[in-house]
């Protein structure tokens, strides 16, 4: 029986022009779009210093403690990826580290997201390489499997299924399936450009706030002028 211990192919995945607009983006924005229902909760958080990440999922689920299916996915993997970990958010062990990530900016993929622990973070913090994860540890890892690639994972209940897009930065992460992607891009890039009309608003001391007692007396809140 294979289901465990198996290499998927990825059958579709978001095109690259659709990410480099997503890239653009705060995550907040495409969150608010997607009627803020889907996250990957507060643990899975950035390690490096600063700066966003968008890209296509190449999903990896491993045991815990376990990185040999990491080490195959980075074999795999196209430029403009995101190795997408569910490793249970386990942190017992480190599943990837300085050697692995040297590899992993070289072959130019987008970022690294690990539902557990990873080591050697100073070297992840003196990189602009986005690296997500739930914790650190120094110890290391074990290579015996298993683990499968290109399967539907999740991490803090959103689901990720290989291909989707995956974008995070200072917030935190989302995904945004590969069916939805046009719709989703349309309704964020319409409210990125509203709030850029409200900030410009509050720093001209212009912005309008009466939205407030509006709705505060259709919710009957008593003791307003």
């Amino acid at each position: 029986m294979s289901a465990g211990f198996r290499i998927l192919k990825r059958q579709r995945k978001v095109a690259t022009d659709i990410v480099e607009r997503f890239a653009h983006l705060p995550v907040a924005n495409v969150s608010d779009s997607m009627f803020r229902m889907t996250a990957a909760g507060a643990r899975v958080r950035p390690i490096h210093q600063t700066g966003g990440m968008a890209g296509v999922a190449l999903t990896v689920k491993t045991r815990p403690g376990d990185n040999l299916m990491i080490h195959k996915a980075m074999a795999i993997a196209e430029p403009g990826d995101v190795i997408v970990v569910d490793a249970g958010g386990d942190l017992t062990n480190a599943l990837i580290g300085e050697m692995m990530l040297t590899r992993i900016i070289k072959s130019r993929l987008a970022g690294v997201v690990i539902d557990g622990a990873v080591r050697d973070a100073g070297f992840i913090r003196g990189q602009n390489f986005p690296v997500f994860a739930a914790g650190v540890t120094h110890r290391g890892p074990y290579k015996n499997g298993p683990g499968e690639i290109n399967v539907p994972i999740a991490i803090d209940g959103m689901v990720i299924e290989p291909g989707d897009l995956i974008i995070g930065d200072d917030d935190g992460l989302l995904c945004v399936g590969f069916d939805d992607v046009d719709e989703v891009l349309k309704a964020a890039t319409a409210k990125y450009e509203a709030e850029q009309k409200q900030i410009g608003n509050i720093n001209a001391g212009t912005h309008d706030s009466s939205w407030v007692d509006k709705a505060l007396r259709e919710l009957n809140c008593e003791g307003l002028d």
